[in-house]
């Protein structure tokens, strides 16, 4: 890793490779600051990649009144849809009632989200009868039902966008390295002034100094600001609660169509949604307290019961516990209050939160993606305040159309609803289609191009990061993506050199599979 080891100092250092420091790498680089990130594990690997694939405002949030969190995040959605139209585009939901008064209630709550969202609108709130309800969502139980509610939010792949953010970012010169874990904050006179890291494919220790780093671990952000703490002499409380959210994947069948379920208050207060993306259904999400911080963190036996029993409240035909392709989970980095212990995580805030230590650690943790790119804005503007970089102007991602982004909205024909294939790169498909296997397809619309591609342009190393976040396959279908590891390892041992973890991914494919009994 030849810049990594190349004397100087950055301007910026980002640790954490997720949704959050992509953006301010992103964001910083466009500024034209230096920017180095690095990341312990692939791109997007923990929470960033494990979202319910909504770009959204927050409907639950304008219930809670929270008029300006949800205002901001319509103004993202749609700056998102705009910059990235192949990876984010808008989703017509259909919230059924049941109940006399449900559909005016939550109707006029909707119909002030339009209003919000202003020219940035992506289509109309409509009141359905019952036929109409049940049109859009053939699957939907028919007894006691009403009729429902219509309006619009925004879907996108989040694994292929944090992708796109870092080789944005590269293209503007940041570094961007995976696979290489920052080991300690490196301190002068008590101030922060750059950090160590480690390559850990090689085991190459690096020293990277920098005017500003920005510590955006989502759930791990604790562990840089104690190392913080006892450097400067200033014990630090733990300000992350961990809620864990679990996601179910089956067959499209069980709700054809191209309409989304929300169901806004489930029998514990919980929202349930059932998406259509990448040829298949989402079933989710829970929001449970968890203490650990698992890479790779188990549903609990009550979340799986909890989203199949609602599931079976509202559809005909329900999926059962055999009809799941794929289960996964992650960990969202709520911010306590002071003196919160975190056990009622519904209750914790969903904003981000950014924090500048005396000794000039700049920590970044809560937020969503939809709103990153003013999450990043928001970085920049304290690591400002704290005379850390000098100032420079904002907005300069705002039009920043994304890599692979079409030239025109028009040209994102395809739905991210619609199965995976190459449709799914943009304006990068030709560029894919000029490797060497385009016409060899190893399944699941892949082709040993497309794996060419992802280890040549996208960072990929292991057949994880292949078949996990440039395909998505381990998050739609595990078997078939197990079945698959074999011939993408091969592909990617010829592209890389290096050992590709077939037998590792083995492995974790059968542990997205596994419902706790």
């Amino acid at each position: 890793m030849p810049r990594l080891a190349q004397p100087g100092q950055y301007d910026v250092a980002v640790i954490g490779g997720g949704a959050t420091g992509l953006g301010v790498a992103l964001d910083a680089a466009a500024r034209g600051f230096s920017v180095v990130l690095v990341e312990s594990h692939d791109f997007a690997k923990g929470t960033s990649s494990r979202a319910t694939k909504l770009v959204h405002g927050g409907v639950r949030y304008l219930a809670q009144g929270n008029i300006s969190l949800v205002r901001e995040a319509l103004h993202e959605r749609s700056t998102l849809l705009h910059n990235a139209p192949h990876l984010a585009q808008p989703l017509p939901f259909v919230m059924p009632s049941y109940a006399w008064w449900e559909a005016p209630f939550y109707g006029i709550g909707l119909k002030m989200y339009d209003a919000l969202a202003g020219k940035s609108g992506l289509g109309p709130t409509e009141f359905l009868g019952r036929e109409q309800a049940h049109g859009y969502l053939p699957n939907l139980r028919l007894q006691g039902l009403k009729g429902g509610v219509k309006y619009w939010d925004g879907q996108f792949d989040d694994a292929r966008l944090a992708l796109a953010l870092a080789r944005t970012a590269a293209s503007r010169g940041a570094l961007l390295v995976n696979y290489c874990a920052a080991t300690g904050l490196l301190h002068e006179g008590g101030k922060v002034v750059g950090l160590t890291c480690q390559d850990r494919e090689s085991g190459v220790d690096y020293t990277l100094k920098a005017h500003c780093v920005i510590n955006a671990t989502g759930v791990w952000v604790d562990k840089f600001r104690q190392q913080d703490g006892e450097v400067i002499g200033r014990p630090t409380r733990p300000m992350v609660a961990p809620s864990q959210g679990v996601h179910m994947v089956v067959d499209r069948s069980f709700m054809p169509g191209e309409h989304a379920l929300l169901v806004p208050k489930t029998v514990d207060g919980r929202v349930l949604f059932v998406v259509p993306w990448l040829g298949k259904l989402i079933l989710g999400t829970t929001d449970t307290p968890r203490g650990d911080l698992a890479r790779e963190p188990d549903p609990f036996k009550e979340e799986v019961d909890f989203i199949l029993g609602e599931s079976r409240r509202y559809m005909e035909k329900p999926p059962g516990r055999a009809d799941v392709k794929s289960v996964w989970v992650g960990l969202r980095p709520l911010v306590k209050p002071q003196g919160e212990d975190g056990d009622n995580t519904k209750g914790l805030s969903r904003e981000h939160t950014i924090l500048v230590s005396r000794g000039g650690l700049v920590t970044v943790t809560g937020g969503k993606w939809t709103t990153y790119r003013a999450m990043a804005e928001d970085v920049l503007a304290h690591c400002f305040a704290a005379r850390l970089l000098p100032e420079a102007p904002s907005g300069v991602t705002a039009n920043l159309r994304l890599v692979g982004s079409p030239a025109t909205q028009v040209a994102a024909a395809h739905s991210i609803s619609e199965p995976q294939g190459l449709h799914s790169y943009g304006a990068d498909a030709d560029d894919v289609n000029t490797l060497p296997g385009a016409g060899i397809t190893l399944g699941a619309g892949l082709t040993e191009a497309m794996v060419r591609f992802a280890a040549r342009y996208e960072y990929a190393r292991t057949v994880e990061d292949v078949l996990a976040r440039r395909s998505r396959l381990l998050f739609l279908d595990a078997a078939q993506a197990g079945e698959l590891a074999a011939g993408v390892g091969e592909v990617l041992r010829q592209e890389t050199g290096i050992d590709p973890q077939v037998q590792a991914f083995s492995d974790l494919a059968r542990h997205y599979l596994q419902l706790p009994a």
